[in-house]
């Protein structure tokens, strides 16, 4: 192995211990895929970083022995931010580095510069291994909650606050940003354009994710009445919402069967609802069912099917996100509660941390 091979693949193996991981592949795409992101220089660099955020001093210790001096590791450590490869927050006047996963960080900052070829290496690297990376700790990045008016306003589902966009939204107050989705723009790079929607601005982000992101160029501010008429929009198509898995979530992804890469990889396994944090579940009334099958058709998880000209709903693929309940025109399509409330992580400290001490066990 050479002295250029071993800086990434240290550096692979570095990202590999963070919360979500970076696996290795038979492949090497994993490679492949670091080389594009990172010079020689921003890969070795890369590998003294932490999750947890640095001062420039504190990293400047630590990379001493490759020769550069304080102000070009600044330089250095700015270019990589602009780039979408590690994270820049600030304490009073210090600038704070840090490392970011691969998912959930440089594959979303990617947005606006993604090309044909590393569209296609992500997608390769997916399949081959890092699909099954995001739940090996089986606690999930994300979580589901339903399209606001699938909730009954009678009062006969309490719903909590985390699993209310609404309330989301208001408790971001005026930390809030909306991006373009990153999987439906690399699915319209390869000239796979996605067939759910013509929507492409529906991520929306909150406070330090917003501000990120807004800083990389990617996103803009925008105001609580501008989101919820982004998710009115969302819901009208039929989208998935995929908040943070936290209490407190930093965005919620507005989702397609077509481009999601979480509900186009688990919606090939038998169970997929065994798989996602979700409180909630549909279910058809047979009485009321007409027949229209629009549900059937609205479905992202193939989870309701038509059996004697009635839907029925298939309770291992339904992952409770509402869309049949506010299609439906006859109603009946409704939203259910599952007996056991899964409670999210406080916030993304916590997710993260309960995700890596999941996956590592008793040591």
């Amino acid at each position: 192995m050479s002295d250029e091979d071993k800086i990434y693949r240290d550096l692979q193996r570095h990202l590999d211990s963070l919360p979500i991981g970076y696996p290795a592949t038979k492949s090497g795409v994993e490679v492949r895929i670091l080389r594009t992101l990172f010079t020689l220089e921003e890969a070795e660099i890369a590998t003294k970083l932490s999750l947890i955020p640095e001062r420039l001093d504190t990293i400047y210790k630590k990379v001493e022995g490759i020769g550069i001096s304080v102000q070009e590791l600044e330089e250095v450590l700015d270019r990589m931010f602009l780039k979408g490869t590690i994270s820049l927050s600030r304490k009073n006047a210090d600038k704070l580095y840090s490392n970011m996963m691969f998912f959930f960080g440089m594959w979303e900052a990617q947005l606006e510069r993604l090309t044909k070829e590393f569209v296609e290496e992500v997608e390769e690297y997916f399949k081959e291994a890092f699909g099954e990376e995001l739940y090996r700790a089986k606690i999930p990045g994300t979580r589901i909650i339903p399209v606001e008016e699938s909730v009954p306003h009678s009062g006969e589902l309490r719903i909590a606050s985390y699993d209310n966009v609404r309330a989301l939204v208001k408790e971001a107050c005026d930390h809030i940003a909306v991006a373009n989705c990153v999987c439906r723009q690399a699915k319209d790079v390869i000239g796979q354009g996605c067939k759910s929607t013509n929507l492409r601005e529906t991520c929306l982000l909150f406070k330090e994710t917003a501000e990120h992101h807004i800083a990389l160029g990617i996103a803009r501010p925008i105001t609580a009445h501008e989101a919820l008429h982004i998710l009115e929009k969302a819901q009208a198509a039929g989208l998935v919402l995929q908040p943070e898995n936290t209490e407190k979530p930093e965005f919620v992804c507005c989702c397609c069967g077509d481009c999601c890469e979480i509900l186009t990889m688990l919606s090939k396994f038998p169970r997929p609802a065994e798989l996602y944090a979700s409180n909630h579940y549909s279910k058809v009334v047979p009485e009321l069912c007409t027949g229209c099958e629009i549900c059937v058709s609205l479905c992202q998880l193939q989870a309701i099917v038509m059996k004697d000209n009635e839907a029925v709903v298939n309770s291992t693929r339904c992952i409770g996100c509402g869309n049949c309940v506010v299609s439906c025109p006859s109603n009946a399509c409704k939203l259910c509660k599952k007996a056991k409330e899964l409670v999210p992580p406080k916030d993304t400290d916590s997710l993260y941390s309960d995700i890596l001490a999941q996956k590592m066990g008793k040591l």
